[in-house]
């Protein structure tokens, strides 16, 4: 596909949570939790006017839904500052500097002041209606393999509250992670080829994690915006797995391409959507469908002139009906019934004539129908008549989610500026220009950039070094060995895999300090034990952390043996094993040192037993 031909055009949105010691306004700390909650509070929200009297449109429609919201709190996870009952405390002065870093490792210019804002939001994320953020940085670029990407701005937000129920009556959320610091990088739209927004998302990615930023499932979270040249600009939601971002990209493509398509379609055959909602529900009276006995009310809206054009494939495997449905579940319903797709679900042929004679349906048009109680049918019927209706425009700018199988799915119309007014409870905060050039002079190394030195300086292996950065402990690594000169590849397997393999079975890895560590390889480099017992002693250590290191290894047997008594061991049993020598010859290295080994049981280092099993076989031979 021609993609420059087409006028692609992609941004980033990511938002990453920040390890700050607590939240942004208030003293909570940023770490969540499954206990259960002290008190339940119940809230609904409504969209207010920003400063210019305008009311943001996405706002607007979240508030038709008349949502209840229910907020998990906590005694001493979270305080009133989360259930919006105290005005907000100062800023996180930490999360700021962190946020300066992000920026500087990313050419940006940081702002003189920090103006906290507030951001419009009631689908119930913010107990207030609005989420506090505020300008960081702006201007700044990363180069890529594709050229250079605009990083447009870096802002300091709060992290929203976890959604943990949703029902026909209620959105219960817990009030955790409501205000844990989170950066919000936004790129410019200059990315034009799908494989590129995922090479910018990685190298962001590699920014961050040479922060101080959290890690893990939900730490992280990245949104495409999308457009091509006859269509309009989409924000993509949720996306988590950078290996789906082309796929993703193509989909959406591929969909904006369709409305297009459908649009010109309806604007040929002067297509209408009728205003008025038919009752069918005698002429369901006695139907065998088990959704419509079901149902207290079944309703029909008339789609002159779009005949076929439901059903036709936006997406793989999602029609335009999928597109229209996704509108009409907002107000409720599970689903709607299309023309296009009948006889189905248990409606009979016999069915969809009587329907189509009642509605007067022309040769070329479509009917769908809803079923629901009375008021939600009416309510699911008008987003249908609604979506149906931007069809006229072809692509309209929504928010969408991102879905599993690299598809997406309605979630609201895209928010505009009229959601941004001024936070009159907290100061403008002056940063100063030291600060920032001290945080530039003492920039972090990105972890391509450590793993590429610690392989150099250290002769490891690439998935050795991979694994120490990717689980932050390459700097524990190098503290180790500036404190003993020891071979690198056993510190780096104990702290790459062993202790990982030690926490995954219950061990308290937390308890080993960089002195433990430097303890335990002294006596690596002074021979005192052997390799193979590196992860006992650790384990020892862990049991008893206040105990001498050295003591633990004589008390567990850990110790080696002088080589002149392992060379007794082993000459002994070379000697019973005269027979087999004379056999195999040199071919008997294997059974014994399998032998010597177990017989030593780790008080001897490998490489030393391996030499001296070869001189006694020499010696028989």
């Amino acid at each position: 596909m021609d993609w420059e031909k087409l006028g692609l055009k992609m941004g980033l949105e990511i938002h990453q949570q920040l390890n700050t010691a607590h939240k942004l306004f208030c003293p909570c700390k940023t770490e969540l939790t499954d206990d259960e909650y002290d008190e339940l509070i119940l809230r609904n929200l409504r969209p207010t006017q920003s400063e210019l009297g305008q009311i943001d449109r996405a706002a607007l429609q979240e508030s038709l839904r008349k949502l209840n919201f229910k907020y998990e709190a906590y005694d001493y996870h979270t305080c009133l500052v989360e259930t919006d009952d105290e005005p907000p405390h100062d800023l996180n002065e930490e999360a700021l500097e962190i946020s300066i870093i992000i920026a500087s490792l990313m050419n940006m210019h940081v702002v003189d002041e920090f103006h906290t804002m507030r951001k419009q939001v009631i689908d119930g994320s913010n107990t207030g209606g609005f989420q506090r953020t505020g300008l960081v940085a702006t201007d700044g670029y990363l180069d890529t393999p594709y050229g250079k990407v605009a990083i447009e701005s870096l802002g300091l937000e709060e992290d929203a509250a976890r959604r943990i129920e949703t029902t026909d009556e209620f959105t219960e959320f817990r009030l955790d992670r409501l205000g844990i610091p989170l950066a919000e990088i936004t790129t410019d739209p200059s990315m034009h080829h799908p494989d590129q927004v995922r090479e910018v998302a990685y190298m962001i990615g590699q920014v961050l994690r040479s922060t101080n930023v959290k890690r893990g499932l939900g730490t992280i979270r990245q949104d495409l915006n999308i457009s091509i040249a006859e269509g309009a600009r989409v924000e993509i939601k949720g996306v988590q797995n950078l290996d789906l971002m082309s796929e993703i990209v193509k989909n959406e493509v591929q969909r904006q391409l369709a409305l297009i398509e459908i649009k010109k379609e309806l604007n040929a055959r002067n297509a209408e959507v009728l205003e008025e909602i038919h009752d069918l529900d005698e002429l369901f009276e006695n139907t065998d469908s088990k959704i419509l006995k079901s149902a207290e009310s079944i309703k029909a809206v008339v789609l002159k002139g779009f005949d076929g054009l439901i059903g036709k494939e936006v997406q793989p495997g999602r029609r335009f009906g999928t597109e229209i449905a996704s509108y009409a579940k907002k107000r409720g319903v599970s689903g709607i019934f299309h023309s296009d797709e009948l006889p189905a679900y248990g409606i009979t042929q016999e069915e969809v004539d009587a329907v189509a004679e009642h509605l007067n349906i022309g040769e070329q048009d479509s009917f769908i129908i809803v079923a629901h109680d009375n008021d939600i049918a009416v309510s699911a019927l008008e987003e249908v008549k609604r979506r149906a209706n931007l069809g006229f425009e072809g692509v309209v700018e929504e928010t969408r989610k991102s879905l599993d199988d690299g598809n997406t799915e309605y979630m609201r119309p895209l928010p505009t500026a009229n959601r941004m007014y001024l936070e009159t409870d907290i100061p403008s905060f002056k940063i100063d220009k030291e600060m920032v050039e001290e945080i530039k002079n003492n920039l972090p190394e990105l972890p391509d950039e450590k793993k590429a030195r610690i392989i150099e300086e250290y002769s490891l292996s690439d998935d050795l070094a991979t694994q120490l950065v990717k689980n932050l402990v390459a700097d524990r690594f190098e503290t180790i060995l500036e404190a003993v000169d020891v071979d690198a590849t056993p510190v780096a397997s104990l702290l790459a895999y062993d202790l990982k393999d030690l926490k995954r079975d219950g061990a308290e890895i937390d308890v080993l300090s960089d002195e433990h560590l430097i303890g335990i390889f002294t006596l690596l480099k002074d021979e005192k034990i052997a390799k193979d017992s590196i992860t006992k002693l650790t384990i020892a250590v862990m049991e008893e952390p206040e105990t001498e290191i050295e003591a633990l290894a004589e008390s567990n047997n850990l110790t080696l043996l002088s080589e002149e008594k392992v060379q007794e061991i082993i000459a002994e049993i070379v000697v019973n094993n005269a027979s087999m020598v004379e056999q195999r010859q040199m071919g008997a290295m294997g059974p014994l040192m399998g032998m010597s080994m177990k017989q030593l049981k780790g008080k001897a280092d490998g490489s030393v037993v391996n030499k001296i099993v070869k001189e006694e076989i020499q010696k028989l031979l």
